[in-house]
């Protein structure tokens, strides 16, 4: 699959042909919270305004909590009132993949790491310009890493560390 990841600089580089990430239920329960597990692997969704990444304002990038997958700038991320971080747009489009949810008698669009199938959340078309969209996203689906930090997340597959 091609996915756009940090480098060692903490650049975004890609997009790069690279490995699924697929694990056993087990060991996702080992490496996440009881939460996590069960919106991110479950497809649960947190309870409205109780995320921890709802009102944070530093700048940095969103990553899967499952698999360090860059997903989400700070510079997308708006208030959208509805009580979940939303951002306008992912951090690149190959790293965000949709699937039909037409659980509890709706009809919705959910969004998954493009990479280990977490679940995200859904995006919806009420968002902001310039895309008209709200990717509306559990916090217990999500890493935080401020911009000064973003070379943690670099991905062997990315280059060779100097």
């Amino acid at each position: 699959m091609r996915l756009k990841v940090f480098n060692h600089r903490g650049e975004l580089v890609g997009p790069l042909e690279l490995p699924r990430v697929v694990k056993s239920d087990a060991e996702w329960k080992a490496q996440l919270t009881p939460e996590q597990f069960q919106i991110a692997r479950g497809r649960g969704t947190e309870r409205a305004f109780c995320g921890t990444l709802l009102d944070n304002k530093q700048e940095g990038v969103y990553a899967c909590i499952c698999c360090g997958l860059p997903l989400f700038a700070s510079s997308s991320k708006f208030h959208s009132g509805t009580g979940w971080p939303s951002f306008f747009q992912p951090v690149a489009a190959e790293n965000v993949a949709t699937v039909e949810d037409r659980s509890y008698g709706m009809r919705r669009v959910e969004i998954l790491c493009a990479r280990c199938d977490g679940h995200l959340g859904h995006v919806f078309e009420d968002g902001p310009a310039p895309t008209g969209l709200r990717y509306c996203v559990n916090s217990d689906s999500l890493r935080f890493i401020p911009t000064g930090e973003l070379s943690s997340l670099a991905d062997p597959g990315a280059s060779p560390p100097p």
